[in-house]
């Protein structure tokens, strides 16, 4: 997958960093739609069953927003956002999607001894993962 292909999903501009403005734009402008649950699926390289518990969603529900076009409520469009978000970070900074993900599956330190997957299921959990990502980049032991 490209630079462009990653950091783009229908034309929706997906930042390296979460970012709160572009992430409340995104959302006021309807840019968001179960579209990139399928290319959170993609990026991920997670299952469905990690991906539908990091959304707070029932496994059936998580399928058919990734098969089908539904309209989807603004708390869920954002947690995309930010989980598209995150990833593109975490790839950048790790190289591969396996590699971030097998760092988030990992029990840490930083995390309370649980793997930082475990915190994707709140955008808070979410921006603190991500500033563990930046802790990194700045040569953090994380």
């Amino acid at each position: 997958m490209s630079v462009e292909e990653k950091n783009t999903y229908q034309n929706v501009e997906i930042p390296a960093k979460v970012s709160e403005p572009e992430m409340l734009y995104a959302i006021r402008q309807n840019k968001i739609n179960s579209e990139q649950i399928y290319h959170l699926k993609k990026l991920s390289g997670q299952t469905d069953e990690l991906l539908s518990l990091s959304l707070n969603l029932n496994i059936k529900t998580f399928r058919n927003y990734k098969m089908k076009q539904l309209p989807m409520k603004p708390y869920l469009q954002e947690h995309v956002f930010a989980l598209l978000s995150l990833y593109n970070h975490g790839i950048d900074i790790f190289g591969t999607s396996d590699q971030f993900g097998e760092w988030l599956q990992k029990p840490n330190h930083f995390f309370d001894n649980d793997p930082p997957i475990s915190f994707l299921n709140t955008i808070s959990g979410i921006k603190y993962t991500d500033d563990r990502l930046v802790a990194i980049e700045y040569g953090d032991n994380v």
